[in-house]
C-alpha cells in the first residue's frame, strides 16, 4: 500500500520560503526604485541637490516597494489557491 502523507494543518499562510522570497523581492524592488529616483533627480538638478535627491530616493523606493508588495500578495494568494486545488484533486474531489 502506498504511504499516506500526514495531514498538514489547514492554514492560509504560504510556506516560509515563499514569504522570505516575497520579502526579499520587496526589499530589492525598493532599492531599485530608490536608485531610479536618485538617478532621475541627479539628471535634472544642478547645484545643491541633496533635498530633491533624498525626496526622489524616498518616493521611488516607496512606489517600487509598494507595487512589488501588491504583486507579491497576489502571487502568494494564487499559490494558496493552486495548493487548494491540488489537495482537492488528491482527495478525489472534483476541481
Amino acid at each position: 500500500m502506498p504511504e499516506m502523507e500526514p495531514p498538514r494543518p489547514l492554514s492560509a499562510l504560504p510556506s516560509v520560503g515563499v514569504r522570505i522570497a516575497a520579502f526579499v523581492s520587496i526589499l530589492l524592488s525598493g532599492l531599485a526604485g530608490g536608485l531610479i529616483g536618485s538617478s532621475l533627480v541627479a539628471l535634472q538638478c544642478d547645484g545643491d541637490c541633496a533635498v530633491p535627491q533624498g525626496i526622489g530616493i524616498l518616493v521611488g523606493a516607496v512606489f517600487a516597494a509598494g507595487g512589488m508588495a501588491i504583486v507579491a500578495v497576489l502571487v502568494m494568494r494564487a499559490l494558496g489557491e493552486w495548493r487548494e486545488v491540488e489537495d482537492r484533486t488528491r482527495a478525489g474531489h472534483a476541481p
